[in-house]
């Protein structure tokens, strides 16, 4: 008989860019220091290979591996990275990605289409088992729980201070790309500044 997979999503804790709203993809910042009630059993953790993703996973599972992806970095902004709205807001071009994310790319960047597919290949690469947490980026969180859920990626809120939870009927199933069983977002016990 199969056993359900469990997949826990886990946004890395905020960084200045993420309290500037700033779009910081691929840049390498360095998370906020923050407290967690870490979890000691956990013994491997997978996620982006960006500090701030290895930052995080080291407070929250000082004991588990790290097995750092690529593929699974946040969306690349490329001329956008450390950008926000406000000085972006008259680019035309910006405007039209604003509309269309998934077909239009930032100079240098990435669409939405772009990252998806890359994370896709990352997804492939999980350890065996039938449970795993990942360390990752708003964006590729998005992506995972609407396709989990069958639903529109901006729909989606990745929140930094909750694990996302989704669980299938079995490994399977995930990997076949079926509609999650469940859903649900606790929180991760931290301080205020997470």
């Amino acid at each position: 008989m199969d056993q359900s997979f469990v997949l826990r999503l886990i946004r890395h804790a905020p960084t200045r860019g993420n309290q500037q709203k700033r779009y910081i993809g691929w840049t390498d910042e360095s998370i906020l220091p923050f407290q967690a009630k870490p979890d000691l059993n956990l013994k491997t953790v997978v996620g982006s290979d960006l500090k701030r993703c290895r930052e995080t996973a080291a407070v929250l599972f000082p004991n588990a591996r790290y097995r750092a992806n690529r593929e699974l970095r946040e969306c690349h902004f490329g001329q956008w990275e450390m950008k926000t709205y406000d000085e972006l807001k008259d680019n035309q071009l910006y405007r039209s990605w604003i509309d269309e994310p998934w077909s239009i790319r930032p100079p240098g960047g990435e669409s939405l289409a772009d990252m998806a597919e890359r994370v896709e290949r990352g997804i492939r690469k999980l350890p065996e088992g039938k449970d795993v947490t990942l360390v990752l980026h708003g964006g590729p969180i998005r992506y995972l729980i609407a396709q989990a859920l069958g639903e529109k990626f901006q729909n989606q809120i990745a929140l930094h201070d909750g694990c996302h939870i989704l669980t299938w009927k079995s490994r399977q199933a995930f990997e076949e790309r079926a509609l999650c069983t469940s859903f649900s977002v606790e929180p991760l016990m931290a301080n205020d500044s997470m």
